[in-house]
């Protein structure tokens, strides 16, 4: 019942931006945790960012400093602004909410992932 849509990915030189967005539907009364991973070919998929209900914000390392994430909790929806983009960036961006409440019960969901490849 629950579908995550990503959009926003593609192709951008090296030191550019890029905007992810994911949107959640359904029967939705909550999502605890909101964010992004990441996984890219012969790597462990890692988190990227995400964000809590209130507010509370977790970062990789790697993308301190050049990534924000935000959120809009009326339109279940969460963004990635990406900048200052490396070619270490490259990889499947995955969509990801952690503790989602339905009228079915509470249950974990994961995006189909959107391309992002840096060029340097």
């Amino acid at each position: 019942q629950v579908q995550l849509e990503e959009s926003g990915g593609g192709l951008v030189q090296a030191g550019g931006s890029l905007r992810l967005s994911c949107t959640a539907s359904g029967r939705i009364l909550s999502i605890a945790i909101i964010g992004w991973y990441r996984q890219a070919p012969g790597k462990q998929r890692e988190l990227v960012a995400r964000m809590t209900r209130d507010g509370r914000v977790t970062y990789a390392d790697s993308v301190m400093g050049r990534f924000t994430i935000s959120r809009d909790n009326a339109k279940n929806t969460v963004y990635l602004q990406m900048n200052s983009l490396k070619a270490g960036d490259t990889a499947v961006y995955l969509c990801y909410t952690d503790r989602v409440a339905t009228t079915e019960g509470v249950s974990d969901y994961w995006g189909q992932g959107t391309q992002v490849t840096v060029s340097s």
